[in-house]
């Protein structure tokens, strides 16, 4: 014997569904997803840090001319936020055989950085690491061995956004965030 639901009772169960549903959108969802947290059960569960809102690294650029004064090169100053327990990528675009001058610094927490390229036109994934480590700062130069976007990876593991000061020179343009 087949049992059927009356048409209350599937009105009545479509009207229970869509209010869970709205539940589960307000509470987890939307705090987990945007950043948005009417009901605050979305904090106190930690799901608001999920959101990354706008990827965090927020990004201020200055001209300057300090990091490289024997040649007199203009150079660019960065400032990227790295959210707490995420990673974020800053990239420069260049052609094959460029140099690029660089020194970064965090606000005293050390980050895991790659500092790498991936070649232009490339749908492999491929990338080739320049350094790789776990620092509070960094100095130094690398030459492009081929043309494409170079730049660093950083992920903060502690339970704050740090916020990277990289002064850079040389010839590139700049990408910004990779999404």
């Amino acid at each position: 014997m087949q049992h059927t639901l009356s048409n209350n009772a599937l009105l009545k169960s479509t009207i229970i569904a869509l209010v869970i549903a709205g539940l589960v959108l307000i509470s987890f969802i939307l705090p987990a997803e945007y950043n948005i947290d009417p009901t605050g059960i979305g904090a106190k569960l930690g799901l608001t840090a999920l959101a990354n809102p706008g990827g965090t690294a927020s990004i201020s650029i200055k001209k300057s001319d300090e990091l490289n004064t024997a040649n007199q090169q203009e150079t660019d100053i960065i400032e990227v936020i790295v959210p707490a327990g995420r990673g974020v990528e800053y990239k420069f675009a260049m052609a094959q055989f460029k140099k690029m001058e660089y020194q970064w610094q965090t606000d005293g927490t050390a980050l895991f950085f790659d500092l790498h390229g991936e070649p232009e036109g490339d749908t492999t994934g491929y990338y080739e690491s320049y350094a790789i480590a776990t620092l509070t700062e960094m100095k130094g130069s690398f030459t492009t061995p081929f043309a494409g976007v170079h730049g660093w990876y950083w992920k903060n593991t502690s339970d704050k956004p740090v916020v990277v000061k990289l002064t850079v020179g040389g010839e590139y343009s700049i990408v910004g965030l990779k999404k």
